[in-house]
């Protein structure tokens, strides 16, 4: 029983695919916790963090929709602004 390298590589693709999604939801979510609980001390304040978390999340989940739809060849605003950015 031999395994294919095509196998091998679509493994591969999946999860690097799954690696981008991913930090594609975390950076966001981290940076914007990060500056929340920095305003929050330097402010004196309890609810930034939460406020920058949900914007995060938010931010987050429309980079993963992004690039789920580049992917999968969706088509709609990001292939016409991609058109356009080309010719300018």
């Amino acid at each position: 029983m031999k395994k294919d390298k095509g196998d091998n590589r679509i493994v591969y693709q999946s999860l690097v695919m799954v690696t981008q999604f991913g930090l594609n939801m975390l950076v966001p979510i981290c940076a914007m916790s990060a500056a929340g609980v920095w305003l929050d001390r330097k402010l004196d304040t309890s609810f930034l963090t939460i406020l920058f978390f949900v914007a995060g999340a938010v931010a987050g989940g429309q980079n993963v929709y992004r690039m789920a739809r580049r992917m999968y060849g969706g088509d709609g605003q990001d292939k016409e602004q991609s058109d356009s950015d080309e010719n300018n």
